[in-house]
């Protein structure tokens, strides 16, 4: 149900489905990013238990299917813009890190020092459920150190991201860096 437009904001409101009391409104606005990009932002909120969730779709987005890797040997590589759409597998494969797609993957909107962070933490949440004595730790503990490397841009990796359905793109500080494959028809990796 639409109820009221407000500058650029468009707000639709339904029943939440989290609290079943309180209202959800959905604030749609279309984002004008420094570098021409489009983004429609997305924003859902519950006014009575706060349940909230936000999504950024772009809107100026290449839509072909393929694997787009990049090279990332240097601190300015760091800057590289990364969009991931939930159809989009990411992994860094020297440090056997991976994003899996799925239905409730989240788009997100970052670059690859944020890409990094993120991975940072998952690592930390996962060594933390770990045991004092657990022999993993020493493994993990070198995963952290090479994090920590690649987020001050002096360990080289790959960043790749696959997408069967289009939508996830990278662009890089560095053209000479980037690759795009694009997956034909029934050809997934």
């Amino acid at each position: 149900m639409l109820n009221e437009k407000k500058n650029d904001d468009v707000v639709y409101s339904f029943k939440c489905p989290s609290c079943q009391k309180g209202t959800i409104d959905i604030i749609k606005n279309i984002y004008d990013l420094p570098d021409g990009d489009k983004m429609l932002i997305l924003k859902f909120e519950c006014n009575i238990c706060n349940f909230h969730k936000n999504d950024i779709i772009p809107l100026t987005t290449n839509m072909e299917p393929g694997t787009m890797t990049l090279q990332v040997t240097n601190e300015k590589d760091l800057k590289s813009k990364i969009y991931r759409a939930p159809t989009g597998k990411l992994a860094i494969p020297e440090l056997d890190l991976i994003v899996e797609p799925g239905p409730r993957a989240d788009f997100y909107y970052t670059n690859v020092e944020g890409i990094l962070f993120r991975f940072e933490g998952a690592v930390l949440i996962y060594k933390k459920n770990l045991e004092k004595n657990d022999p993993e730790i020493t493994e993990i503990e070198e995963l952290l150190e090479n994090l920590k490397k690649a987020m001050e841009g002096s360990f080289k990796f790959t960043l790749k991201i696959t997408d069967p359905q289009g939508g996830s793109y990278i662009i890089p500080q560095d053209n000479s860096k980037y690759n795009f494959r694009k997956i034909e028809e029934n050809k997934l990796e």
